[in-house]
């Protein structure tokens, strides 16, 4: 081996290290009141010819965290790609103010957002989502009975 190519073996052996540690992991939220959100076009309000606002109200999520105790964690919120109504992720921006603890934020099918960085300290982290869909009428493919449904969830990713 040349002093180059140990240089190089010792650079990814490094950054492999360092994402094993940053592997991201689905938190568990099964003891959440609600997880799967269901589009009820009743309290729909027209944006312009093409967009809606529908507007969802609070969304409680329950956190098991208790694996991740007194680590420096960040943890995403995830919105599934596949959104059953939808013909395309472009149809669809979900919006989303928390309760304080989490921050705010939006982002459309197959986003991942940041919403929380420190350490973890409890066994569970509870947090609501005051949730809102704008969509694109035109990105709807849903039948007569049909409906717009998707179940976000949670990542978590710990740091060395």
């Amino acid at each position: 081996f040349c002093l180059r190519c140990c240089a190089a073996l010792l650079g990814m052996a490094g950054a492999w290290g360092q994402s094993a540690h940053a592997q991201p992991t689905r938190l568990d939220d099964s003891s959440s009141p609600r997880a799967q959100i269901h589009a009820d076009f009743r309290n729909a309000q027209m944006l312009d010819p093409h967009t809606i606002s529908l507007p969802f109200g609070r969304v409680e999520y329950r956190l098991a965290t208790a694996a991740y105790m007194g680590r420096q964690a960040r943890i995403y919120y995830v919105i599934p790609l596949a959104v059953a109504g939808l013909r395309s992720p472009m149809g669809m921006q979900v919006q989303w103010r928390s309760s304080g603890l989490f921050q705010g934020g939006m982002g459309r099918p197959g986003d991942r957002v940041l919403v929380w960085t420190g350490t973890v300290r409890a066994p569970w982290i509870t947090e609501s989502f005051d949730l809102q869909l704008r969509l694109d009428q035109r990105q709807l493919q849903m039948g007569r009975g049909g409906s717009l449904r998707f179940e976000s969830y949670f990542e978590i990713e710990t740091q060395p």
